[in-house]
């Protein structure tokens, strides 16, 4: 079962996954472990951080929160400078908790933990890892969204996995349909807004490419340059199973 949607104090969600880590680009999982973003997950920060302004936040309707582990939070701090913004922190939208997995590679849960890796290839529960459920990760980030002030948008920094049961949660999706999204790359944001009773996905995994930055625009159209087409191996969470690369280390079902 999906998490309950509450009504949410805005009517846009911006969420946006953080910049490439050290971890992320040697294929190890992540969860609430904390390492910090690396040389080129800073660059991502910096060269997204524009198009998202670019896309029509306005600072005094915009509310910016993110996860406070390090690689999300200075992520975030990309933007609110731009923004001028204060920045919310709210350990709520941690990245999916991973237990006996974090810190280990694909290669190593898969020698240590055959059963276990079998069932997360072919998308089953894992049973016997510790950590969260996904129910449990969809109702803690719907909860830290319930409790944001009233704003036209807000921007949500967070991780692969979360970010992954936060929007099927808000889309009314169960997990039969989970994995019908693409994960999101490092430093890929997806769209949603509310139109009357439910959210509606208006983009998905939008990167921006290795360019220099434009200046902020209030026109939508100016924004992101690419939309849902960032490989795999660009540093998306490993959801995908076999299809994903050793690169993809950060969360699970």
């Amino acid at each position: 079962m999906t998490a309950a949607v509450p009504g949410l104090p805005v009517p846009r969600l911006v969420v946006w996954r953080h910049g490439r880590t050290a971890w992320n680009a040697t294929g190890r999982f992540q969860g609430q472990l904390d390492p910090p973003l690396d040389a080129e997950g800073r660059g991502q920060a910096a060269r997204t951080a524009p198009h998202l302004v670019a896309g029509g936040l306005v600072p005094e309707h915009t509310v910016v929160v993110s996860s406070d582990l390090v690689r999300a939070a200075e992520t975030a701090t990309a933007l609110t400078g731009l923004l001028d913004t204060p920045l919310r922190l709210d350990e709520r939208l941690r990245e999916h908790g991973l237990g006996c997995w974090e810190g280990l590679t694909r290669e190593e849960v898969a020698a240590r933990y055959p059963e276990q890796y079998a069932d997360w290839l072919a998308g089953r529960p894992v049973q016997g890892r510790g950590g969260e459920d996904a129910p449990a990760v969809a109702a803690r980030a719907l909860g830290a969204l319930a409790e944001l002030p009233e704003a036209e948008v807000a921007v949500v920094v967070t991780h692969g996995g979360t970010a992954g049961r936060l929007m099927e949660a808000l889309l009314e999706l169960g997990p039969e349909h989970r994995r019908v999204f693409g994960p999101l790359a490092n430093c890929g944001w997806s769209e949603l807004a509310r139109q009357g009773s439910r959210w509606r996905l208006m983009r998905h995994n939008c990167t921006v490419a290795d360019v220099p930055a434009p200046a902020p625009a209030p026109a939508p159209e100016a924004a992101a340059s690419r939309s849902g087409t960032a490989p795999v191996e660009a540093g998306a969470t490993p959801e995908e199973g076999a299809r994903a690369t050793a690169q993809d280390a950060d969360a699970v079902l």
